[in-house]
């Protein structure tokens, strides 16, 4: 059911505006930062626990740590507590990169400077093109397990931080000073990760994943697809949400239960609903538009934001217990919040974001945050 609203009009320049205003310092300072910023890759650091070679992405299963009864063992699971012993290095290299490129694209956008864009450029080639420096467009050994498994599915949710790389792409691929070659290139690199993404088996089981693995690997999909202008995957993206994620995941009061028995309940609520917010974001056109879609008992995006919004403004009236980690660390300025308030017109959605913190610094709230540039996606 579609209820036809426009994301058009006064009330949404305003809000559009707000933000800008809001965020403007902020950008313009870690543009700063992203110009001094020299390239790091997945080849400057390798693991001798990754089954792949130098250009292949590695990371660790978070939650799996050594046996105390045999130490040589395999890894057993302690869910919600990280092991700080994993190799993190590429994941960190990756959040870094989306960290430079977000950046420097909402400078380009807030100033029309177009150093912000050669800047973006070199670290955009030292991924995608160069082949001394480049990723391999696949994540066949992400969220290994020592002695259980030399990569994962589940390990397809660390390339959530290419997404404002992609979308900083596009911002930025009608600037004078834009290289042509390195825009087809990127566009080409991104065409065979989707495709490694919906053929791998890897891809296919975090497609079906029943919670936040699944909705990411949509975000996923969708940002990747819009860059390379994949139209039938686009179209998946749509009909996924609307007759898998939302209702398979999303119960009638706008909470998700698959979040809610975790260990980490407030902050995998806040992760996953901002996930399923950029998916509207992404994909939503006026003939099909995901923020108004409902189901047929009247769950969507709106009842989603509605239903966390108070625990957001107001942590203490969360109704479960608190995390077993990170739980001083979260909320910040989520998402979900500021492209709600402006698609929808809701002040206090967006005063409750603005008060929030825009520059946070802990590292497993910059992993479980990879939309941290709103004006490129506006």
């Amino acid at each position: 059911m579609l209820l036809g609203l426009a994301l058009t009009g006064p009330v949404y320049s305003q809000s559009k505006t707000a933000v800008m205003t809001t965020l403007k310092p902020h950008i313009l300072a870690e543009a700063r930062w992203a110009m001094q910023q020299e390239p790091v890759t997945v080849t400057a650091q390798t693991s001798p626990r990754s089954a792949g070679g130098k250009h292949d992405f590695f990371s660790e299963g978070d939650y799996w740590w050594p046996d105390s009864a045999n130490p040589q063992g395999p890894y057993i699971q302690r869910d919600g507590l990280t092991n700080p012993d994993n190799f993190v290095a590429h994941r960190q290299a990756m959040i870094r990169f989306s960290r430079i490129v977000g950046a420097l694209a909402s400078a380009y956008v807030v100033t029309r400077d177009e150093t912000y864009v050669r800047q973006a450029f070199r670290h955009l080639k030292a991924w995608f093109v160069n082949p001394a420096t480049r990723m391999n467009p696949s994540l066949l050994y992400a969220q290994a397990i020592k002695g259980r498994a030399t990569g994962r599915g589940i390990g397809i949710i660390d390339t959530i931080h290419l997404m404002e790389v992609a979308q900083g792409v596009r911002v930025m691929e009608t600037a004078r000073t834009r290289d042509p070659k390195a825009v087809a290139a990127i566009r080409q690199w991104f065409a065979d990760y989707l495709n490694w993404l919906t053929t791998h088996p890897y891809g296919k089981d975090e497609m079906n994943a029943k919670n936040n693995h699944g909705t990411c690997w949509v975000m996923q999909v969708a940002a990747f697809a819009r860059l390379t202008k994949n139209d039938s995957l686009l179209a998946f993206c749509r009909n996924r949400y609307k007759n898998v994620l939302l209702p398979d995941q999303m119960a009638a009061d706008g909470s998700f239960p698959q979040e809610l028995r975790r260990t980490k309940p407030y902050g995998y609520s806040l992760f996953n609903l901002d996930a399923m917010t950029m998916i509207c974001q992404i994909v939503s056109t006026p003939a099909d538009n995901l923020w108004t879609y409902q189901t047929a008992d009247g769950r969507g995006i709106r009842r989603g934001i509605a239903y966390l919004h108070p625990f957001v403004r107001d942590k203490t009236a969360w109704p479960l217990k608190p995390d077993v980690m990170y739980w001083n660390d979260w909320p910040v300025a989520q998402p979900f919040l500021v492209f709600g308030a402006v698609t929808f017109g809701q002040s206090d959605w967006l005063a409750t974001w603005e008060k929030r913190d825009h520059d946070p610094q802990v590292e497993e709230v910059l992993r479980n945050l990879p939309i941290r540039n709103p004006v490129i996606w506006l």
